[in-house]
């Protein structure tokens, strides 16, 4: 028998939810995992770059530079992994904005910061993105 009071069903798209403290005591790691998946990204341009102009001019790739390559192409993933199996979004690399799943007032949010803030103050509904911002 099912009881007569009120019973909301929360619909969530996340499974983890993030308090504003979890959220920032990440932080630390956020900014190691954007800068390397930065400082990868780069590496594998400036590779793809150097083999994409050997490749016109007839040469076969392999040895040293590719091997790096492989292993910046793992990095990056792993890394990327991180934020994925954290369930931390990333918007947008260049700038290093990043959104963590969260709750406020019973509805599902994102805790938006973006790399150079000292710390999250503000937050977004699911659809309005960086856009709909409003301070904390």
């Amino acid at each position: 028998m099912m009881c007569s009071g009120t019973f909301r069903t929360m619909n969530h798209h996340f499974k983890k939810h993030y308090t504003l403290e979890e959220a920032r005591s990440m932080l630390p790691k956020i900014r190691r995992w954007l800068e390397r998946m930065r400082e990868s990204r780069a590496a594998i341009a400036e590779y793809e770059a150097w083999a994409q102009s050997r490749l016109t001019l007839g040469h076969d790739l392999g040895g040293g530079k590719t091997s790096r390559w492989l292993k910046l192409m793992e990095e990056f993933r792993e890394t990327s992994r991180m934020f994925e199996l954290s369930e931390i979004q990333i918007k947008n690399l260049d700038r290093g904005l990043i959104d963590f799943p969260s709750i406020r007032d019973g509805s599902e949010i994102f805790l938006c910061w973006e790399m150079g803030e000292k710390d999250i103050e503000y937050w977004h509904d699911l659809s309005s993105g960086f856009a709909g911002r409003q301070a904390l």
